[in-house]
């Protein structure tokens, strides 16, 4: 069976058994294929987009193509369980030591009562890593569904999941750097990135996250020492 046939079965398992579903939807290509394997089998999919930092305005591009082109979609956003670290620890902000601690189940579980769906997709893969690899081969024998966690994309390498966002038409995420990740965060590159593409982003990253200025700032300070 190809990766897109055993995709298919994957979802239609869950579709012959509810109508709604949740997908958590990164600006990457792993949830964008996920999201496009399932929005023809289901009547209503509550996308749900953790942010890192709100209103970024490359970040509201992305998710009005989504809308255009999914436009049966409902597109909520919810803040990135890493958060509630991040602001207990006082990375790059002032700490708040009485912040809650959270994980992905828990933002799983606070949208399903929000929303009344049970089965939640994700675009994970054995390719991810080892940690994945482990996880997702013990969901083997579950057609990779896990108290309603459903993972269609779990055998597909990174190749396959280029080749189907070729064959769709499927636009290339942004990338912020080299390497495998391609989401918001605490690097240079990314902060680079918004530099250069999106300044107006830079100043509400910065805005949110004050002190994570000083990345840039020892940055283009050695970059200034290195040419003199």
């Amino acid at each position: 069976m190809n990766t897109i046939a055993s995709a298919s079965t994957i979802i239609g398992n869950v579709s012959a058994q509810a109508d709604s579903c949740l997908l958590f939807l990164s600006t990457g290509k792993d949830s964008l294929v996920t999201l496009d394997l399932v929005y023809p089998r289901f009547k209503r999919i509550v996308c749900v987009y953790m942010y890192f930092v709100k209103g970024l305005e490359h970040i509201e591009r992305w998710l009005k193509w989504v809308r255009s082109r999914y436009p049966r979609v409902e597109l909520v956003q919810v803040p990135h369980w890493n958060l509630t670290y991040i602001y207990r620890e006082g990375v790059f902000c002032p700490p708040q030591p009485d912040v809650r601690l959270m994980k992905l189940r828990d933002v799983v579980k606070s949208c399903r009562l929000r929303y009344g769906i049970y089965y939640t997709f994700l675009g994970m893969k054995k390719s991810d890593g080892m940690n994945r690899n482990i996880m997702l081969k013990t969901y083997e024998k579950q057609n990779y569904e896990n108290q309603g966690m459903v993972y269609p994309l779990a055998e597909w390498s990174q190749h396959m999941v280029l080749s189907y966002m070729r064959q769709r038409n499927l636009p290339q995420p942004v990338r912020y750097s080299t390497n495998n990740s391609s989401g918001v965060g605490f690097n240079t590159e990314c902060l680079l990135w918004m530099e250069k593409n999106f300044p107006q982003d830079l100043r509400t990253f910065f805005k949110a996250f004050p002190m994570s200025e000083k990345l840039l700032f020892d940055y283009h300070n050695k970059e200034k020492e290195e040419k003199e």
